[in-house]
């Protein structure tokens, strides 16, 4: 199943509104003004080179049409992620003895290694980075824990039980 232009279906947006924090959707913006800037210089590219003749064998023309292509799918992806996306500001959380959306969590696992996490909306997730999704089956497990909770995080290996050491939140401006 595709649409109008050729995308897959998988491509396609859930419906509904989605966490974000700030700085995620600064980011997010950012990107998609930087795609809208790019598709401008392309679009002149992909006009000098249709002035050039034929078309068929024209390889700047073949290639900013593919790049155009796959810039109009980036910003159709990041429009429709930031009309849908719910900003949460985690420093605004009023109960910071808890985990929730935007919460730096420390915690312990069962090997007694101690690891740090924020957890942030699916775009913003980065594992190098300590960012993971809300929807990850560790943010999950963590929901709503407190400091010496434990809790049991579903994973391909198993179940594995980390301990909640810690809770941090952004300060509040």
């Amino acid at each position: 199943m595709t649409d109008d232009d050729g995308d897959a279906a998988a491509t396609r947006l859930p419906r509904g509104k989605f966490y974000m924090t700030p700085a995620g959707e600064v980011a997010m913006q950012a990107e998609f003004e930087a795609m809208k800037a790019e598709r401008h210089r392309v679009v002149e590219i992909v006009s000098w080179a249709a002035g050039n003749g034929d078309r068929s064998e024209n390889a700047d023309y073949k290639e900013g049409k593919r790049r155009l292509r796959e810039i109009d799918r980036r910003l159709r992806y990041l429009g429709q992620r930031l009309d849908q996306a719910e900003v949460v500001d985690p420093a605004a959380q009023p109960q910071r003895d808890r985990v929730f959306f935007g919460a730096t969590v420390t915690y312990l696992t069962e090997r007694d290694e101690e690891r740090t996490v924020t957890i942030v909306g699916v775009d913003e997730a980065d594992m190098a980075a300590g960012k993971i999704s809300i929807g990850s089956p560790m943010a999950l497990a963590m929901l709503r824990a407190q400091v010496g909770d434990e809790v049991t995080v579903r994973t391909p290996a198993g179940p594995s039980s980390v301990e909640i050491t810690a809770i941090h939140y952004p300060e509040r401006n």
